[in-house]
Formats: structure tokens, sequence, C-alpha cells
């Protein structure tokens, strides 16, 4: 992609994401993840109805009369973008492709936690660690973590779900809000290194899901192709008994996932490529 293209495309997202996470997110975001702890801020004189549990009695001696401390929150948080950019996110039948969904996705989130000062990192995987940004704080990072998900080509296209949960927990110690995004199109093998990762960091997972994938279209007979092994084969999506059986297999791994992720203690929104992202982001936000 041509330099000029590129900021373009940067400015474009930027623009769009920067004003939603501004104007709906980052109060949202802000009550969603907390931070580490109360922080000791400074001491004031004694208010009648302050909790009198808070008086500094070293202060008030000094002076003869009441002073309390007052605490405030330790915000500064870090926060992991886990990102799936195997070749399925290659995939979309309605108003975007799935990794340009997950482009605008981590631009909020990113935006939304430099907002609030917090620190973001990046995490790219297939079915091997393509890439590892160490979270830093500012809008100059921000940004590069944009120009990432715009312009980065992975060198493999199958996913391990497992490998890179169990890298997260390995190489990032302190305790984060980690965003895993993908679409778990791959074997529920994982599940282990979920609870794993759940249990160090506050792990949400962001299922990106198009619509075709839930449910086949009666369009006839169809050429498909995995971008994941690069097969390709003809479906006669018409045939009742091809599509009977599609969708109770459907059904058999939305099941699956859903136990996988509840089990775990997950916090789990689906986007789809069809719909906006604004209303399942912000539930999930205001469940927490």
């Amino acid at each position: 992609m041509e330099t000029a293209e590129l900021l373009k495309k940067v400015r474009k997202i930027e623009i769009k994401t920067k004003g939603l996470s501004r104007q709906i997110f980052s109060g949202e975001y802000h009550s969603a993840f907390k931070g580490r702890g109360m922080a000791f801020s400074e001491v004031r004189e004694y208010i009648p109805g302050d909790d009198v549990r808070s008086i500094d009695w070293n202060v008030t001696a000094r002076f003869n009369s009441p002073f309390v401390k007052v605490f405030e929150e330790e915000r500064e948080l870090s926060v992991m973008l886990l990102v799936d950019v195997s070749a399925s996110g290659a995939f979309g039948t309605r108003v975007q492709q799935k990794q340009d969904l997950i482009t605008e996705l981590c631009a909020v989130i990113s935006f939304s936690a430099s907002q609030n000062n917090d620190k973001i990192g990046l995490i790219f995987f297939s079915d091997k660690i393509e890439k590892f940004i160490p979270p830093k704080k500012g809008k100059t990072h921000v940004l590069r973590i944009i120009r990432e998900l715009i312009e980065f080509k992975p060198e493999n296209r199958k996913t391990n779900l497992e490998l890179a949960l169990r890298y997260l927990t390995n190489v990032i110690k302190k305790r984060s809000v980690v965003f895993l995004v993908s679409d778990f199109l791959t074997e529920p093998n994982y599940t282990e290194a979920l609870k794993i990762a759940n249990k160090k960091h506050d792990l949400v997972a962001l299922r990106i899901i198009d619509r075709a994938e839930l449910e086949l279209p009666a369009a006839g007979l169809i050429k498909m192709k995995d971008n994941e092994n690069g097969k390709t084969m003809w479906i006669d999506t018409a045939n009742k008994v091809f599509r009977k059986q599609f969708a109770t297999n459907r059904l058999k791994f939305e099941d699956s996932l859903r136990e996988t992720l509840t089990r775990s203690g997950t916090d789990t929104a689906n986007i789809y490529t069809h719909e906006s992202y604004v209303k399942p982001l912000m539930n999930l936000f205001k469940k927490r």
C-alpha cells in the first residue's frame, strides 16, 4: 500500500473511531475497567459527614485540628489487543469483511484507552505469533497500532488460539485488560489456556461473525473456498439434506463455544459484519 493511501485510511479511521470513543465509549470504558485500587492523594481538613476512619491522626495532632486522608482510584491500566489475523478474516458477505470490522473495533478501544491515560499494546496471531507491540501511551502509539491493523500481512493462514493465549500469559506479566478479537473458527483445544489467561488478566472476547457463517443462503450450486487451508469445493446450497447437516453442525459448534467461554468466566460480545458494533460494545461495557 502506498504511503499516501495508508495515511488517508489511517486518518479516516481516526476521525470516525476517535469521535465514537470520545462521545460514546470513553465514560463506559472507564466505568467497565477499573484501576488497580485506591492510592493516597492528599490530606484536607475534616468536614462533617466524612468517615472518621479516614482521619489522619498524625496530621490532626500536629495542627490540633482534624484532617482526613483523601484517596483516588489508581487508574492506569495496560490494555492488550490479542488479534486473530488468520485468513478467515478476509471474509464478508454483507457490509464489510471481518478484518475491516476488526480494525475499527481495535481503533475505538485504543482511543478509549488512550483518553483514559491507559497503555495499549498489540499481539497479532495466526497459528504463530505474527507480531508483538508492547503497551505504551500516547496518540502516536495509537496511530501506529491503527497503521499496523490496516497494512499488516500475516505470514501464516491458519488459527491457533491456544498458542496465542499461552504467549499472552507468558509475555504480559502485569495484570492487564485483554481484548481477544477473533471469529473463533478453530478447534476447541484452547479451553485450559483460556481459563489460565482469564485468571491472570481481565479477558474479554469480541467474537466477529458474518451471517453467512451461521446460515447458508439457498443460492443453488456455489463454489466455496476455505481461506485458511486454501481448499475449494462446490456445494449445492439448495440441497435440503446438506442444509440440515450444516445447521446441525453449526448449532453444535455454537453450543460448544458458548460453554467454553462461559466456563472460563470470559465476558463475550458477538459483533456482526452487517450491523453496527456500537450497541454490542456498549452493552458489554455496561454489564461489567
